[in-house]
C-alpha cells in the first residue's frame, strides 16, 4: 500500500504527480485483480478516470475503463451501443450531478405540479438503471445529488415543494429507496461528499465554464477515493478488524504507571471524553462485524483491568483477541491474525506511538497503519479511510464477532482432546449442502470476493454473474453451510462447476478459513461427486491457479485423491477424478442436510 493515497492524502500533489505515481504503483505490485469499469458521465470525466486508477491500484486492482464522450450517460445507457456492450463492464459507474437535472419546479407551481416534476426526474433514471442491469447485468453505481449552489427561497427553499433544495432532498430518497430494493445497486453519496469537502469550494464555477467539470478539480481526489471505496468492498477488499494500542490510544495516560482509576476516560473532563466517543465508534464499528483486538506493550493485568473500567464502553469481552505483553507489536500483529486464522493484512493497526506504527509498517508492509497524530481526530481518520466500507450488510457480517468467538470456544475444546477425530465428534456439526438460491446469493457473491486462502482458481464473481450461473442448466452449483454445538457458522463453502461432454470443469472451489480442517471439504466433495453421477458426469476436472495467497490448497486436489494431468512453469495445474471408478465418501464427523 503506497501511504500517499491513503487517506488523509494531498490531492493537489497526487494530481500532479498522478503519472509518476501509476508507473511505480504498477511496479510496486506483483499481480492485480483485472477488472473492466464503464463510467457514464453527465460531465467532463477524464480525470476521475485518471485519478481513480491510481486509488485501485493501490488496492491491487487494475481497472479498464470505458468512458461515454461527453453528456452522453443517458445515451449509452438507453440505446444500444456497440463498443459500450463489447466492452462488457464488470461495474457501471454513473456519475451524474445537479447540472444534469432536466428540469426543477418553479414558484407558484402546485404541489401536484411538483411531484409530477419529481417522478418524471426519477423514472428518467430508473428506466436507465433497468436499462443497464438488462443489458450488462453487472453491479451498477450512481451518484445522488449534492445540494444546489443558490437557494431562491433562502431558508425555505428546503420546505416549500417548489424549492430546489426540497427537490434534490426527495429525490435523493427516491434514489436511496431503489438501492434499498436492488441488490445490485449502489448509491455513492455525492451529497455528503460535497458537504464535507465545502460546497462553495465544490461548485467553484470556473471549472464547470472553462473544462465542463462539476466540480472543482481539487476535489477530484476526494470523489474518486470515494468510488475506490465502494469497488474495493465490493471487491472483497474491506479489511476485517482492528489492532488497538491501549495506553493513549484507547484512553489518556499509561495504565501501569498512572492506575486505571486515573486514566483519561468518561464524561468528566474534555480529554476523557475524547477517548470515550472513540471507544463509543469502535463498539458501534464491532456491531457492524468489525473484529476488535488489542495489541498492547503492558502487563496482561493492567490491560484488563484499563478495559473494565467502570466509565469504559468498551469492556474485555468485546475484543476477539487481546494480546498485552512485551513483545515487538508486529510479532503480536501476526499472532492475533493467526488466532483469528486471517492474513495480516485483513487487520489494522492503530496506535498512537509513530515508532510504534514505523516498526510494524516496516516489517509488515501489508497492513494499514493509520497516521494517529491526535486522539480528537481517531474518529474522523477510521471513518474517512475506508477500511470497513460497507455497501451490503448480511446477516453472517452481523453475527461475525459471534461467529470468531465460537471459533476460539472450539480451540478451546480442541485443546482438551488427545485424538482429533475425537474432537471434531465433539462439536457434532451440522452441514446444509445446497444447489445456489437465491436467499444466499449476495453471501455467495460476498465469500467469492473474499476467501484468498482457500481459493483454487481465484476467479471473482458480482452478485449479476451469480445469478446467471445460478439460473443456468450447464452449470452445477453447490453452497455449503455449517453449524455445530456452539453456534452457526453460515456459508462457507461454495462450488461452480460447469458442464461440458461429460466432464465438470470445477470453476470456482473456495471455503472460509475459519472452518479448515473440519472435513467441510470432504463434505462438499462428497455431495459434488453424488450430484455430478446423478447428471450423468463421468470427471472432475480441477484446476488450481497459484497466487501469493492460496499456497495452502496447492495440494488440495491431490489430498481429495485426484490425479494430476498437466501442470506449467508458473505453477498451474489440472486434475482428474474419474467417476466411474468407485469413489469412498471422504467425510465422517459431519452430518449432511441436502435440497429437498
Amino acid at each position: 500500500m503506497m501511504k500517499a493515497l491513503e487517506y488523509p492524502f494531498d490531492s493537489q500533489w497526487i494530481l500532479k504527480k498522478k503519472k509518476s505515481l501509476r508507473r511505480k504503483l504498477l511496479k510496486e505490485h506483483e499481480s492485480f485483480l483485472t477488472k473492466k469499469i464503464a463510467v457514464l458521465g453527465g460531465s467532463t470525466t477524464h480525470d476521475i478516470l485518471l485519478i481513480l486508477d491510481l486509488f485501485l491500484l493501490n488496492q491491487g486492482i487494475k481497472a479498464e475503463f470505458y468512458e461515454s464522450a461527453y453528456n452522453q450517460y443517458y445515451q449509452d445507457a438507453m440505446f444500444p451501443h456497440e463498443k459500450l456492450l463489447a466492452f462488457a463492464p464488470d461495474f457501471i459507474y454513473v456519475y451524474t450531478t445537479n447540472r444534469n437535472i432536466t428540469a426543477y419546479p418553479k414558484a407558484g407551481d402546485s404541489p401536484e405540479q411538483a411531484e409530477a416534476l419529481l417522478e418524471a426526474e426519477y423514472q428518467r433514471f430508473a428506466d436507465m438503471w433497468e436499462r443497464l442491469w438488462e443489458q450488462h447485468h453487472c453491479p451498477i453505481i450512481q451518484n445522488n445529488f449534492e445540494f444546489p449552489a443558490y437557494r431562491l427561497m433562502g431558508n425555505q427553499d428546503g420546505v416549500f415543494l417548489e424549492g430546489r433544495v426540497s427537490f434534490l432532498n426527495r429525490l435523493n430518497e427516491k434514489f436511496a429507496a431503489y438501492a434499498r430494493e436492488h441488490d445490485h445497486f449502489y448509491i455513492l453519496d455525492l451529497q455528503y461528499i460535497s458537504a464535507r469537502c465545502g460546497l462553495e469550494a465544490w461548485q467553484e464555477p470556473f471549472y464547470w465554464y472553462m473544462y465542463k467539470y462539476a466540480l472543482a478539480v481539487p476535489f477530484i481526489p476526494d470523489l474518486a477515493f470515494e468510488v475506490s471505496k465502494i469497488l474495493k468492498s465490493l471487491l472483497g477488499r474491506n479489511k476485517k478488524g482492528l489492532a488497538l494500542d491501549l495506553d493513549n490510544t484507547l484512553w489518556g495516560g499509561v495504565v501501569g504507571d498512572d492506575g486505571p482509576e486515573n486514566l483519561a476516560i468518561g464524561q468528566e473532563a474534555p480529554t476523557g471524553q475524547v477517548f470515550t466517543e472513540f471507544q463509543q465508534y469502535l463498539k458501534e464499528l464491532k456491531d457492524l462485524g468489525i473484529l476488535l483486538n488489542v495489541n498492547s506493550k503492558n502487563e496482561m493485568e493492567n490491560a484488563y483491568a484499563g478495559l473494565s473500567h467502570p466509565d469504559a464502553p468498551l469492556k474485555p469481552e468485546d475484543f476477539q483477541v487481546i494480546m498485552a505483553n512485551w513483545e515487538p507489536k508486529d510479532r503480536n500483529l501476526v499472532q492475533i491474525a493467526e488466532r483469528l486464522n486471517l492474513l495480516p493484512e485483513s487487520l489494522v493497526f492503530v496506535d498512537d506511538n509513530p515508532a510504534e506504527r514505523a516498526m510494524v509498517s516496516g516489517q509488515l508492509p501489508e497492513v494499514s497503519v493509520p497516521e494517529l497524530t491526535a486522539p480528537e481526530q481517531a474518529i474522523r481518520l477510521l471513518d474517512r479511510s475506508g477500511f470497513f466500507e460497507i455497501t451490503r450488510l448480511s446477516g453472517d457480517d452481523l453475527k461475525r464477532n459471534a461467529m470468531y468467538r465460537e471459533n476460539m470456544q472450539r480451540a478451546r475444546q480442541q485443546a482438551a482432546f488427545s485424538n482429533y477425530e475425537d474432537y471434531l465428534i465433539s462439536l457434532e456439526m451440522e452441514a446444509r449442502i445446497q444447489s445456489f438460491v437465491p436467499l444466499y446469493l449476495a453471501r455467495i457473491a460476498q465469500l467469492t470476493n473474499k476467501s484468498n486462502q482457500f481459493n483454487l482458481t481465484t476467479r471473482r464473481y458480482t452478485q449479476g454473474e451469480i445469478e446467471e450461473i445460478a439460473a443456468n442448466d450447464q452449470y452445477l452449483t453447490l453452497y455449503g453451510k455449517l453449524a455445530d454445538k456452539f453456534g452457526d457458522n453460515g456459508v462457507v463453502s461454495v462450488i461452480i462447476g460447469r458442464r461440458e461432454d461429460g466432464v465438470l470443469h470445477l470453476e470456482l472451489w473456495i471455503m472460509s478459513c475459519r472452518v479448515l480442517k473440519r472435513q467441510m471439504e470432504a463434505a462438499m466433495l462428497d455431495t459434488l461427486v453424488m450430484r455430478s453421477r446423478a447428471l450423468g458426469i463421468r470427471e472432475l476436472r480441477g484446476y488450481y491457479y497459484p497466487t501469493a495467497k492460496n499456497a495452502m490448497v496447492k495440494d488440495f486436489y491431490q489430498d481429495q485423491g485426484f490425479t494430476r494431468i498437466s501442470s506449467d512453469e508458473a505453477g498451474n495445474t489440472m486434475w482428474s477424478l474419474s467417476l466411474e471408478e468407485p469413489y469412498i465418501q471422504k467425510n465422517q464427523v459431519i452430518k449432511v442436510v441436502e435440497d429437498q
